[in-house]
């Protein structure tokens, strides 16, 4: 499989806040129109790692390939272009409260092309239609549910049809039903859409649901990245405390504790 089988190739990724190293020499890649799952504990990077894929932050040193292009390189006109191919569904939805339904979906398209109104409106309606709000475009966000706010959010970010799609938290404060119906509508925009999406999670029964390939981080690094049968299957003892929900038991040192806080701190 060559290099342009790949959505997103990320390289010996490195990245720090101040003098604390948060990435660590990650890689791992992401095929044309699958499901790439991102999953660890808290503190793991997850969110620090996803934001570098959206371009928001910049690496201490690394590659990040999306579509091709290396973003780490790209200005930022180049990087507008790009985004043009890229959906973000963001955790609590981002809605704009000020807004209907169907002017929160319409927005991309009214920022981003020159069509005219009733194309506008025609388009994002289809999209609510995909994710089961059709009729709902008259509503302001405050009178939607947490599940309906999540798949407005998701046509907004589809309505573009974006190559790449990025879902941060999907099932986050949801119900085990409405979890369930957006784990099947990734799906179902995976194979209708052809599209690539990051998924990024710790919910493990949604993540062995809808992933093709799942990268576990722990503590800035990777443990693993591959299909999600090898991952499930996997006796390495960090990957195993996730997925068994046990308590890690880590022997911190006192003397290496008080000698790295005080060099933080100074």
């Amino acid at each position: 499989m060559g290099a342009a089988d790949y959505a997103i190739e990320v390289s010996n990724l490195v990245t720090h806040y101040g003098s604390r190293k948060i990435l660590d020499d990650v890689s791992f890649a992401a095929r044309q129109g699958e499901v790439m799952v991102i999953m660890g504990g808290s503190g793991s990077g997850k969110s620090t790692l996803l934001r570098h894929l959206l371009g928001l932050n910049r690496p201490t040193s690394g590659s990040i390939k999306l579509l091709g292009q290396d973003i780490t390189r790209l200005n930022a006109d180049q990087m507008y272009d790009l985004r043009k191919n890229m959906g973000v569904a963001f955790q609590g939805g981002a809605l704009f409260n000020s807004m209907t339904v169907g002017e929160n979906v319409e927005l991309p398209l009214r920022e981003h092309t020159s069509l005219d109104d009733n194309t506008i409106r025609i388009m994002s309606r289809m999209k609510l239609e995909v994710v089961n709000l059709a009729g709902f475009e008259d509503l302001m966000p405050a009178e939607l549910s947490g599940g309906m706010i999540k798949r407005a959010a998701l046509a907004r970010a589809i309505v573009m049809d974006p190559k790449l799609l990025f879902f941060d938290e999907p099932s986050a404060g949801l119900d085990p039903v409405v979890s369930a119906e957006l784990d099947e509508l990734i799906l179902t925009l995976r194979d209708a859409m052809n599209m690539s999406i990051v998924v990024v999670t710790h919910e493990l029964e949604s993540a062995f649901k809808i992933a093709d390939r799942i990268t576990v981080l722990d503590q800035g690094r990777i443990l693993m990245s591959d299909t999600a049968a090898a991952v499930r299957a996997s006796e390495h003892p960090r990957i195993r405390s996730l997925l068994d929900r046990t308590p890690r038991h880590d022997t911190v040192n006192p003397e290496e504790y008080m000698e790295r806080l005080t060099r933080e701190m100074f």
